[in-house]
């Protein structure tokens, strides 16, 4: 089954109305392969969410880089999924590894938080990925397995969801996994799903690495038969993010 590549944009706690504006002016400059070939999401700040959805390209989607656990209320400080549909957004970042260290977010925590999320017509990008401790001791899949467990408990429609395996030790280190060990984990996660969720959902299930992700790097990251594509952190930020869309065509053509 072949599975649309997916390229997404974090721009994480970064960016001035100014310097948004000059990222959102590249990206719509940018000659990239058609939607039919890649799907790309960007995923600005919460106050800059408005100013990037009225202004990007529209085929580039935006996504939020969290939302709460439920619906509105006295949350102070909290976003929710209704608000995010109530601006146009359609996709939200969940689990983001720098969430579940800085913030203590539980794998149950982000299970229920992707399952309300769904509930609320967004789509979901949903972060896995082990830190350098558990890969050194070889625990990197009873990591990653029990991250996708506590969302599988709660979901039983994979369609709008994309697992973005984003291993903690090479998220904005300059440390990449190497395509083998990119490959290694993408392929092992969607065995697991295979056999605890369903052959058709490890399928069709989208399955993107995050880590380090660049220009020179991203052709032969994205040449391995389960990436399907990428989540990009500080890259995104620049001008080399449309040399990572363009990667695309790397399994467009294969």
């Amino acid at each position: 089954m072949a599975r649309k590549f997916f390229v997404g944009g974090n721009w994480k706690c970064n960016g001035t109305n100014e310097e948004v504006k000059k990222i959102v002016s590249t990206l719509n400059d940018g000659q990239v392969p058609s939607s039919d070939v890649v799907e790309v999401v960007i995923s600005p700040p919460y106050v800059f969410l408005p100013l990037v959805k009225s202004s990007l390209r529209p085929d580039f989607h935006v996504a939020a880089q969290n939302c709460w656990v439920k619906k509105g209320g006295a949350f102070t400080g909290e976003i929710s999924a209704e608000m995010l549909k109530n601006l146009g957004i359609h996709w939200v970042v969940l689990g983001h590894s720098e969430r579940r260290l800085l913030l203590g977010e539980s794998n149950e925590f982000v299970g229920d938080k992707v399952a309300y999320a769904l509930s609320q017509g967004l789509k979901v990008i949903a972060c896995v990925g082990e830190t350098l401790e558990h890969r050194e001791s070889g625990a990197t899949m009873d990591v990653v397995a029990a991250q996708t467990k506590a969302i599988a408990d709660r979901i039983s429609d994979w369609t709008n969801v994309v697992v973005a395996y984003e291993p903690v030790w090479a998220i904005g280190t300059g440390k990449v996994a190497t395509p083998a060990q990119a490959q290694e984990v993408h392929s092992a996660l969607r065995k697991w799903l295979q056999t605890n969720v369903s052959v058709q959902v490890a399928e069709s299930t989208r399955i993107i690495y995050g880590g380090s992700v660049n220009g020179a790097n991203c052709k032969e990251l994205a040449a391995q038969p389960d990436v399907d594509g990428f989540l990009v952190g500080g890259a995104s930020l620049k001008a080399e993010f449309l040399d990572i869309i363009k990667s695309a065509t790397v399994k467009s053509s294969a």
